[in-house]
């Protein structure tokens, strides 16, 4: 699924035009993006959390010439899905027989 799917999914669940899904789905990553490029952590209960990690310097080689180089230090974004995520992805559900 790509944005203009999503958009056009959201537009049909919340009963709202394409326009408006499009304006709300682009709020809500722009939102997720600087809350964590600001360091925050974004949850949403049940579908997951968002937030910075630290991936600190290491040792590599260089693919072309299979030197060894130092792969310097960086904060990347880390998405963590939540336990309903996890449970409709995988098939699992909390029913019991």
């Amino acid at each position: 699924m790509n944005k203009e799917q999503l958009v056009q999914a959201t537009a049909i669940k919340a009963g709202v035009t394409k326009k408006q899904a499009d304006l709300i789905v682009s709020a809500i990553c722009e939102s997720i993006m600087e809350a964590v490029a600001d360091g925050e952590k974004v949850t949403l209960v049940g579908f997951g959390s968002f937030e910075a990690r630290e991936r600190k310097a290491r040792e590599g080689r260089n693919p072309s010439t299979g030197a060894p180089m130092t792969i310097p230090a960086t904060t990347v974004p880390v998405f963590s899905a939540g336990k309903a995520f996890k449970e409709l992805v995988s098939g699992v559900s909390d029913e019991v027989a």
